[in-house]
């Protein structure tokens, strides 16, 4: 039984980690500047915004509604991802961030990483506007008072990326469970932020659909670790 369990767990976690620990023994905290930096960022913004005098400007430039004009929406998205939500402890957030956005940083580099993690952002973002469009007669719609509700937070880029990753690295029942788990989310408390979640998800679901069906007509083959056609990860 323990020797299925090891076989298990090195078939799923094994290139994985072993990325992750040489770029750490490599280089040390050095290999992941931008999710300290992007920790950094969501501390300061919660110390800011619990200040009497710092609330409204870290709304102005990193609050989004969906009752907000598509432009301001869209000018305040990329702040908004390290802007913590106000009704959700901090270390939550700072958690997600420093150990997803790390594993990603050192497995794709940080141009990739970023790239991913707004587009689940924009992805969950522009979906807010669809689903109170729909209204909450259908499977998919909001009621529209949730176009009043403040979203902002790093959850929706952590979960594209968690799923980006795990199909990097072929860790396929750990991208299923995450999956699974929204969609339970979504099941027992279908609100804003859960549907979001799933929108998220779908918007990176097509990025790596898009990936796959190019790495499969540049090489013949779909890719796989350890194969010439699988791609090393991406330094920056």
């Amino acid at each position: 039984m323990s020797g299925s369990v090891t076989r298990f767990a090195h078939r799923e976690w094994g290139p994985l980690f072993g990325t992750v620990r040489a770029g750490l023994v490599a280089r040390g905290w050095r290999a992941v500047p931008m999710t300290l930096a992007a920790v950094c960022l969501t501390a300061l913004f919660q110390l800011v915004q619990n200040q009497d005098w710092g609330y409204q400007p870290v709304q102005n430039i990193g609050s989004v509604r969906a009752e907000d004009p598509l432009w301001l929406a869209l000018l305040r998205t990329p702040l908004s991802l390290f802007v913590p939500a106000l009704d959700l402890p901090v270390w939550g957030a700072l958690a997600q961030v420093l150990l997803v956005f790390g594993i990603a940083e050192i497995c794709l580099g940080r141009w990739r990483t970023l790239g991913v993690a707004y587009l689940a952002t924009l992805c969950g973002t522009l979906y807010a506007r669809v689903g109170i469009a729909l209204g909450p007669g259908t499977p998919f719609g909001l009621p529209a008072s949730d176009a009043q509700v403040v979203d902002t937070g790093p959850s929706a880029a952590v979960v594209g990326l968690a799923v980006y990753v795990c199909w990097r690295y072929r860790a396929w029942w750990t991208g299923g469970a995450v999956v699974l788990a929204m969609v339970i989310e979504v099941i027992v408390k279908p609100n804003l932020a859960g549907k979001e979640h799933l929108a998220a998800i779908a918007g990176v679901l097509v990025l790596i659909a898009v990936q796959a069906w190019r790495e499969r007509d540049q090489d013949g083959v779909e890719p796989r670790p350890g194969t010439r056609s699988w791609k090393p990860p991406i330094r920056s």
